[in-house]
């Protein structure tokens, strides 16, 4: 059986890394902010589409038993009947995909391996569509610099900056190591990037919002690093 992570456990983790701070010295708060700044303001000059995560060999895969899971409901989410993704926010072509439907658009397929705050990795194959097939479907223009992902996971939630979700490494999985996806992982469609850590790999997505201003996060909001880049 996979590994379930909990809500607390990852908190703990959060907190060994020192990104939860707890602190209440102001100076000390004020310089951990505009540390925070300065990481996020060099991550994304690093961040370019021409940059790509290297690809773990087959022989790397973890076994699907022990690819850890994480949700914070009290039990693994179950997509709701008739389950659909909105499309929507500062785009010229709102839309509602259907599963069929993604599964008709471009696939990509891509081995790389899993970025956990807490420390741990794991490597899987993930099929699905590139946000930026979504987003050039949509038509989302240049002023949209962000992107909201939205859950049936008890309202979870991520915003991300555009380079980053336009990403050819980020994509909308719909399938893991060539199957579809099972509930525990994230069914029946889930966001997840070479560029990004762990949780802003946002599960049971519903929504993806194109946005001029980003929205924090579930955890980004309780003081973990927005950007999260790898």
């Amino acid at each position: 059986m996979a590994k379930v992570i909990t809500r607390r456990k990852l908190l703990a983790g959060i907190a060994a890394a020192g990104v939860l701070t707890g602190c209440d010295n102001p100076v000390a708060s004020h310089f951990l902010s505009a540390m925070t700044r300065w990481n996020q303001h060099v991550q994304s000059l690093l961040l370019s589409p021409n940059r790509l995560a290297p690809e773990p060999p087959v022989s790397d895969l973890t076994p699907e038993k022990d690819f850890p899971v994480y949700f914070i409901s009290d039990m693994i989410p179950v997509a709701p009947p008739n389950w659909t993704l909105s499309v929507g926010g500062l785009v010229a072509r709102p839309a509602m995909l259907t599963i069929e439907q993604l599964r008709q658009m471009p696939m990509t397929d891509m081995r790389i391996r899993h970025h956990c705050v807490e420390g741990w990795s794991a490597v899987a194959s993930w099929q699905g569509v590139r946000v930026s097939e979504i987003a050039r479907m949509v038509g989302a223009p240049p002023e949209a610099r962000y992107v909201e992902f939205r859950s049936f996971d008890n309202g979870y939630w991520s915003s991300w900056d555009r380079a980053s979700a336009l990403h050819p490494q980020t994509i909308l999985a719909y399938g893991m190591n060539g199957h579809p996806l099972y509930p525990e992982h994230g069914a029946p469609l889930r966001l997840y990037s070479a560029v990004k850590l762990g949780y802003k790999g946002v599960k049971y997505l519903t929504q993806v919002n194109f946005l001029p201003r980003p929205t924090g996060g579930y955890w980004e909001d309780q003081g973990y690093e927005w950007f999260a880049g790898v």
